[in-house]
């Protein structure tokens, strides 16, 4: 196996997949929310000036991510002993929060010299992406909520629901019920 792909139990593949590496660079898909320029600062205690620029440290997570294998193995031990220490850093653990992981795996790239291709088309967001098109995975990250007339109610539980926090005892049931008309073709 010379490529791993780093993927999610809520991804969901919606158009084959193809390797997205090149050679030594990986693929990941670059999350709005990862920002290591905003947080330099706390980036600087992982990632030393010497390193180059807080802009080396790409704006992922470890998923999705295609990369070589042999890649992986060298920067393994590091994401998982700076994401250690970022943890056990009470201001940077505050700062992250839930992506602390991410983070700890883009900084471990970055300290590798890996900058990895970023490709938008790797995945969507629903319910922001609206259209499925072209990208290869739907990341069920987001609860969807709507009205019966097919407007989006985010942050209060619409009449029409799918959150995958809503099925953590189990697996949705089978015959989920279909969205209203008007809903965006990614949520259908």
């Amino acid at each position: 196996m010379r490529y791993i792909l780093m993927a999610e139990p809520d991804h969901i593949f919606v158009n084959p997949l193809p390797n997205l590496a090149h050679g030594d660079h990986p693929a990941g898909f670059p999350f709005f929310y990862i920002k290591p320029a905003d947080h330099e600062k706390i980036i600087r205690k992982y990632y030393p000036k010497e390193m180059g620029p807080v802009t080396n440290v790409d704006p992922i997570g470890n998923s999705p991510v295609i990369i070589k294998r042999s890649i992986l193995e060298k920067i393994a031990p590091t994401w998982m002993n700076v994401s250690l220490r970022m943890k056990d850093d009470p201001e940077t653990d505050k700062a992250f929060g839930w992506v602390l992981e991410m983070y700890g795996y883009a900084v471990a790239s970055a300290l590798h010299g890996v900058r990895h291709t970023l490709r938008k088309d790797f995945m969507l967001q629903p319910p922001w992406d609206l259209e499925v098109g072209k990208k290869f995975i739907i990341h069920y990250t987001y609860g969807c909520d709507y009205n019966m007339k097919g407007e989006l109610t985010y942050g209060k539980i619409g009449e029409w629901r799918f959150d995958k926090r809503s099925h953590l005892r189990g697996p949705p049931p089978r015959n989920l019920s279909l969205p209203p008309p008007g809903v965006p073709e990614s949520v259908v």
